[in-house]
Order: C-alpha cells, then sequence, then structure tokens
C-alpha cells in the first residue's frame, strides 16, 4: 500500500517537472536547476514538519519521496553535467557547483525556515 502513496505522489511531481523543462532550451540547464533547488528547498520544510508535526508515514511517502522524488531529477542533472563537460569543461563544471551549491543552501533554508516556525508557535 505504502507504494501506492509513493507512486501517487511521484506522479503529480513528474508532471509539475515536464512542465519546466522548457526552461531548459538554452546553452544551460536552468530548468533542472530550479526544480532540483525548489525541490531541494521543499523536502528542507517538509523534513521539520514531518518531524515536528509527526505526520503518519503515509503523508510523508506520498510529499517526501513521492512528490519530491518525482519532481528533482538527479538523472537529468547527471546526463546533463556529462554531456557539458564534454563540450565545455568549465561551463559543466560550473553547472554541478551551481547545482549542488544551490541545492544544498535551499535544502538547509527550507529546514531553518521550518524550524523557526516552530520556535514562533512556542511565544
Amino acid at each position: 500500500m505504502n507504494s501506492l502513496y509513493v507512486a501517487a505522489g511521484g506522479a503529480l511531481g513528474a508532471v509539475l517537472r515536464y512542465l519546466f523543462s522548457s526552461l531548459n532550451a538554452s546553452f544551460f540547464p536552468f530548468g533542472t536547476v530550479v526544480v532540483n533547488t525548489a525541490g531541494s528547498f521543499l523536502l528542507g520544510c517538509l523534513t521539520a514538519l514531518a518531524m515536528r508535526k509527526k505526520w503518519r508515514k503515509e503523508t510523508s511517502l506520498f510529499l517526501g519521496t513521492g512528490f519530491c522524488g518525482g519532481f528533482t531529477t538527479m538523472s537529468s542533472f547527471s546526463r546533463e553535467a556529462v554531456e557539458m563537460i564534454q563540450t565545455n569543461m568549465l561551463l559543466g563544471s560550473l553547472y554541478i557547483a551551481v547545482s549542488v551549491v544551490s541545492g544544498m543552501t535551499a535544502a538547509l533554508i527550507g529546514l531553518k525556515l521550518a524550524e523557526g516556525s516552530r520556535r514562533e508557535e512556542k511565544r
């Protein structure tokens, strides 16, 4: 049954990611950076909320594993990075750095923002 929650969330996330794919029509895959950064931010927020609110497992599977997993895309990032490095080492390296730093930063910001809202509730 848990796999149905993951599948439903993943389907929604994948469709939304597809809609962002039109941003990849230029020399730099902006759409992939945007979805991976936004997905990292959202997963950071969801992680903090899930821990604080003690969400049911099904909710976490649907939103975190399913939706965020379907929305973000490691496979496209990897393919694009390899292709870019093969044609332009500097641009490919920049793409990797921007993707990793923006994703990690967004996840931390999302986590801290959601944790910060917890502190506000306690006041």
